[in-house]
């Protein structure tokens, strides 16, 4: 047995040494950029190890070769083409759309029920039915009318944090934001009012943090459903553990029996979804959808947050001039911020702008060609291929962003700062683009908003400058969180909070 544990060990360094050689790579024969790659598992171990940070990563590999208009590197033993040239990737998802609908496979059949039928998921009809149902819940009208539900959630907790005791006054943002996005999206997405400051164990906030939780074993578990789903069917692999599986059924389940049977109307998700039911979509449909928003939105929007809120709290002009727009926003509308007011305010969208730009919810977007296409002059692309979008690279790209990695929301304001847009891909491109952006910058605008309306943010002991992003997930998260110090404002312009007793002046 030792023999052949020798002639084993023997034929593995010797494939090693072939792969790393790059003899019999098509690519370098072509001469086509490649990076070099470990046998079977491709640089898929730079994940499972987690030596970088996922954009770390996704820089390295989009940085291969700075004038190839693509290069390629094995993902376990599937090659990955990264487009790094912008009228190619227009024509991928745009012009030549028709051959790459799809992502890349990730989950499929009915093991996770919760995952399977959402629209990221979905292929094909099945996506483009479930697509064409869905987008009239994200109309602008449709998106106002959740609007104030949004807004009396973050007046609330703008108000909390600005009556914090001294003792207090020290924060981890990320904890503060999550709970507020949860209560936010648990209010916009099911029509339940939840607190999660107060009741801070309540089962939204435990499931929904479990749920989100993107560490190793996800990445593996991930990666076996998108490279061995025979694998990941034969062993009944879940992404999402069975008790909150059932927790969010029951919930929707139960939600669209009483409103049926009670006749409840409510601006929120559940119920826009449920006015196409009957057309298109089923129960098991609309469970699937406010799922997936609620997980997707519970940790991308409070990540936003997080990192919005940290570049604002380390860069005083940045704070001042934006604290000057809400007060401006305010005087105009008698203490109250209106949908519309909070669309018409520039310097806040840039500050949300350059935040998705500087850290993008996504590293990276995917298609897979499902018919042999050329594309570009000499781009011949065979059905199956796999294809990466590096959004993460080409926003840190200087030849589209001048000083990619400065903090600078001048560049979405000052016209002569030009940028190419079509580098700037924060929700995707073409008719795959995220269909809850929209929804997402919202919530990410609203809660900014009372945030700096009542309280100054100020670096504290704890706070990272600069911000170093862990290694440990398989998104853009801080190593060490997010800490600063909470002051409250004063001579502000009075905020308007409603309740149940009546209107009341801050």
């Amino acid at each position: 047995s030792t023999m052949w544990t020798i002639i084993l060990a023997l034929s593995a360094v010797a494939l090693a040494a072939y792969y790393l050689s790059g003899f019999g790579n098509p690519f370098k024969k072509h001469g086509i950029p490649y990076r070099k790659s470990l046998p079977i598992v491709g640089c898929s171990w730079d994940l499972f190890y987690q030596r970088e940070t996922v954009a770390d990563i996704m820089q390295y590999n989009y940085n291969l070769h700075k004038d190839a208009k693509y290069v390629v590197y094995y993902e376990f033993m599937q090659p990955v083409f990264v487009i790094r040239d912008i009228e190619l990737i227009k024509s991928i998802t745009v012009k030549n759309f028709e051959h790459f609908v799809n992502h890349q496979t990730l989950i499929t059949g009915d093991s996770d029920l919760l995952f399977s039928k959402n629209l990221f998921i979905l292929k094909d009809d099945e996506w483009r039915n479930l697509r064409n149902a869905a987008s009239p819940t994200f109309t602008t009208s449709k998106i106002k009318s959740m609007f104030v539900l949004m807004n009396d959630c973050a007046k609330r907790y703008g108000e909390l944090l600005s009556k914090l005791p001294d003792d207090k006054k020290v924060l981890e943002l990320k904890d503060v934001f999550t709970r507020c996005t949860n209560d936010i999206i648990a209010s916009c997405t099911f029509g339940i009012n939840v607190d999660s400051m107060t009741d801070r164990e309540n089962k939204f906030y435990v499931y929904g943090r479990q749920a989100t939780n993107f560490g190793r074993t996800n990445i593996i578990k991930f990666f076996m459903a998108r490279h061995f789903p025979f694998l990941y069917k034969l062993f009944r692999i879940k992404i999402v553990d069975p008790k909150i599986e059932k927790f969010f059924m029951d919930v929707v389940t139960e939600n669209i029996k009483t409103r049926v049977e009670k006749g409840i109307s409510r601006p929120d998700m559940i119920q826009l979804l449920m006015e196409t039911k009957g057309k298109e979509l089923t129960v098991e449909d609309i469970i699937s959808q406010v799922f997936i928003f609620y997980v997707g939105g519970l940790e991308n929007v409070s990540t936003m947050m997080c990192f919005a809120a940290h570049e604002v709290g380390i860069n005083p002009k940045i704070q001042k001039k934006l604290q000057d727009e809400i007060d401006d926003a305010l005087a105009k509308n008698d203490g109250e911020i209106t949908y519309e007011a909070m669309n018409g305010m520039k310097y806040l969208d840039a500050v949300v702008n350059e935040t998705l730009r500087h850290y993008p919810i996504a590293a990276v977007t995917d298609r897979k060609c499902t018919k042999r296409v050329c594309i570009g002059n000499r781009f011949v692309v065979e059905e199956g291929s796999y294809i990466q979008i590096p959004i993460y690279g080409l926003q840190h790209d200087s030849q589209y962003f001048e000083n990619p990695d400065t903090f600078d929301p001048e560049r979405f304001m000052d016209k002569s700062k030009k940028f190419n847009s079509g580098a700037y891909l924060p929700f995707g491109l073409g008719p795959r683009v995220c269909i809850g952006n929209r929804f997402a910058l919202l919530k990410t605008k609203v809660l900014l908003f009372h945030l700096f309306a009542k309280c100054t943010l100020k670096p504290c002991e704890k706070t990272r400058i600069p911000l170093q992003l862990t290694r440990s997930a398989s998104a853009m998260i801080a190593e060490d969180g997010y800490w600063f110090q909470i002051e409250p404002r004063r001579e502000i312009c009075p905020v308007h909070v409603h309740s149940d007793s009546g209107s009341k002046v801050y």
